[in-house]
């Protein structure tokens, strides 16, 4: 499997497409706006779109779902129901964030921890790791030791929890529970800035060794 970043929105959003070298499908996971950059991209790898994936609700993230989806005709697939407030609510986020008039969506399929995900030969595993939403979902392809994070984890600091039913303790258990037993190798690209393992964070990170939060 290779990857590729696409900074998308105001925030310098992670968009990222993961594709199959064999078969050249991909999905692109957390499509926030500039639809038309990432479907450039596609063109330029020379990439067929299999599905749209989403870790979370926030319009960063999933602001451009709606419209692409429209565009390709694939399915989306995440959150996990538990932020389907936070979707249903993408015209007032975009009224509050002052992006274009974005629309909500409806998953083709909700995901819950333990689900797979698949395009080409590729297979997802899906942990449902909440905190900074309630429905925030991971994605991580084992066989690459890299995970797609989201909003949970960052290189030296952890996702607000500062949003409606944000939950800091929840998500320091997510990241311990769920994100570190995966392996101190594993490379993780998260929603904004730049990639690091889960090492690197488990050692280095000070909201997780106790110095802040």
């Amino acid at each position: 499997m290779r990857y590729l970043l696409i900074p998308v929105t105001p925030f310098e959003q992670n968009c990222t497409l993961f594709w199959c070298e064999n078969t050249r499908q991909a999905a692109v996971i957390d499509p926030g706006g500039n639809v038309e950059r990432i479907q450039r991209a596609l063109a330029d790898e020379k990439l067929s779109l299999a599905k749209i994936l989403v870790t979370h609700g926030h319009i960063d993230h999933a602001g451009g779902v709606a419209a692409l989806a429209e565009l390709t005709g694939v399915d989306i697939e995440g959150p996990h129901e538990e932020d389907r407030f936070w979707i249903e609510g993408m015209p007032q986020q975009s009224k509050m964030f002052g992006f274009p008039d974005v629309r909500s969506f409806e998953p083709t399929r909700w995901l819950k921890g333990g689900d797979k995900v698949s395009f080409g030969d590729v297979e997802l595993d899906v942990l449902h790791c909440p905190g900074h939403t309630p429905g925030h979902i991971v994605f991580h392809h084992a066989p690459s030791r890299l995970a797609q994070v989201g909003d949970v984890l960052f290189h030296g600091s952890i996702g607000r929890t500062d949003f409606p039913r944000g939950d800091h303790e929840a998500l320091i258990r997510s990241i311990k529970q769920q994100l570190f037993p995966l392996g101190d190798d594993v490379e993780f690209i998260p929603g904004h800035g730049p990639m690091s393992t889960f090492g690197e964070e488990r050692k280095y990170n000070p909201f997780l060794s106790g110095r802040f939060g």
